[in-house]
């Protein structure tokens, strides 16, 4: 490592195999070393999968990696659009840490999580989505096999999978269902299966674990891009899911009273659309289709590693990088504050021989996708730059919880209408909530009332604790200054942003 850019090395105990007791080693350690996976399902809300309690899913791969490793169930994405989660994993840091107050393209960073494992001697080889700018742009990643979806924001890309296509099916459409990429409409793929992006991802990855004969550990990136939207399974998915399970959409008086006039049935990708029940019911059922699609291709990578007889050396993370409200309280999408939007899963799951930590541990702690490279990194007895503000959570799973964050920050820069530009904290009991558009508040009590129906700020019952998340607010903002916070009559003050500040200035 550079001198000017110093280290922090945990204090971890024994995580993988080859680390020393003491964590004192500021070098990595010449021993055996894990493979580490990072999965992740696109625009994939927290309380979808089995493991998290929805009746209606369909997810059993997942389920078992939750059941026999660890499931962190306050798990968020500080910045809730594509680019700055992703970010968040590149980096190891909070969305002012990195820069990327919401949706912008990533840049390059002085350390990011590949480029680490590159350095250190893994093999670095990434599958499915990146988003990163240019497209072709590795951070680190020796190979890369793209899927961008419909994406072309480079002139003359084409990505991999659609490359592919042409291949496999000249003259064909790869869009040929008709569904947008922001479409609340769902239906049934329309071409043979073996073409959707779902199988083309999971096919790669099962080629890279067969066919490797590289004998460095790995660093593997596995991005699908559903069920984001077009949820578009294969007919035999929706089989798997039982719309009388499917949960409905949450709806609370405060925002029946501020979206409800928005309903808006033939615009597709509206962010605001107060669409009748069963429109979203139909919805959610192929998403949840979808998402059953993508835990099988899981479940085809986990018999991958095992056949390659990697799987009791490897580290596994399943996350994604924001929710889908899905129409909850009438919203569409991503960028929200909301659960919906802003929860993810994060399960962890680990080798025999790569950890030896209490099995099927169901944490509380909020975590974030800042702390998936240091995860990773501790894991893999790595030194962790300074730059990184996130943690491991294999602290948590081995009890070293006392010094864990209270709470955690979540904001997004203004999107889709002027006045969706917020600030939050969350300890994953609690959430406050600062529209800094208009200076409105808002309180939630996540742990009682999940979906977010019942708003506190305005209850006299809840003034105390209104006052104290807003202190820790104006505390966590005021190094930034003004506009974030003013000078008022009282002292600080948190401020009014009526412009769009989408970087760290």
């Amino acid at each position: 490592m550079n001198a000017a850019h110093p280290v922090r090395v945990l204090a971890l105990g024994l995580v993988a195999a080859s680390c020393s007791a003491s964590g004192a080693s500021s070098e990595p350690d010449p021993g055996r070393r894990p493979n580490v996976v990072l999965l992740m399902a696109d625009q994939l809300r927290g309380d979808f999968l089995g493991c998290s309690g929805n009746a209606a899913a369909s997810t059993p791969n997942l389920d078992r990696l939750a059941r026999e490793g660890a499931n962190f169930v306050r798990a968020y994405s500080s910045t809730p659009s594509c680019t700055p989660a992703r970010a968040a994993i590149l980096t190891g840091q909070s969305p002012w840490g990195h820069g990327m107050l919401g949706y912008h393209r990533v840049k390059e960073y002085p350390f990011e999580m590949p480029t680490i494992f590159r350095d250190a001697g893994w093999q670095t080889h990434q599958i499915g989505k990146n988003h990163f700018h240019p497209q072709r742009n590795p951070h680190g990643y020796e190979v890369i096999e793209l899927d961008e979806s419909g994406r072309v924001h480079d002139e003359e890309f084409v990505s991999d999978y659609r490359q592919w296509f042409a291949r496999q099916a000249p003259g064909m459409d790869p869009d040929a269902t008709g569904i947008g990429w922001n479409d609340y409409r769902a239906g049934v793929y329309v071409l043979p299966e073996d073409l959707h992006p779902t199988t083309w991802t999971a096919d790669r990855a099962a080629a890279f674990l067969e066919e490797r004969q590289d004998g460095r550990p790995f660093l593997l990136k596995v991005s699908f891009a559903r069920p984001h939207s077009p949820y578009d399974p294969p007919a035999r998915f929706l089989e798997r899911i039982d719309e009388e399970r499917v949960p409905a959409p949450f709806e609370g008086e405060w925002s029946d009273e501020e979206f409800s006039s928005f309903v808006k049935p033939q615009a597709h990708t509206a962010a605001r659309n107060a669409l009748p029940v069963e429109v979203a019911l139909y919805s959610r059922r192929y998403y949840l289709a979808s998402l059953a699609f993508v835990d099988e291709a899981i479940g085809r990578i986990l018999d991958a590693l095992e056949e390659a007889g990697e799987l009791d050396d490897t580290v596994i993370l399943f996350t994604s990088d924001h929710g889908d409200m899905l129409g909850d309280h009438h919203l569409w999408r991503k960028t929200y504050a909301y659960e919906g939007s802003a929860r993810i899963p994060m399960v962890l799951w680990w080798g025999r021989n790569a950890a030896d930590l209490v099995r099927g541990q169901v944490r509380h702690e909020p975590v974030e996708l800042r702390d998936v490279m240091p995860t990773f990194l501790d894991a893999a007895c790595l030194p962790i730059p300074e730059t990184v503000e996130g943690e491991s959570v294999f602290s948590l799973l081995r009890g070293d919880d006392a010094d864990w964050r209270e709470w955690l920050d979540l904001e997004h820069a203004t999107c889709y209408w002027p006045g969706n530009v917020w600030t939050a904290l969350t300890d994953g009991k609690t959430k406050y909530v600062y529209h800094a558009y208009d200076g409105r508040e808002a309180l939630f009590d996540v742990e009682a009332d999940p979906g977010e129906t019942r708003d506190l700020a305005g209850e006299p019952a809840h003034v105390a604790d209104l006052e104290l998340w807003r202190t820790r607010m104006i505390d966590h903002l005021e190094p930034r200054g003004e506009p974030w916070v003013v000078s008022g009559p009282d002292g600080l003050e948190l401020g009014i942003r009526k412009e769009t500040i989408l970087l760290r200035p």
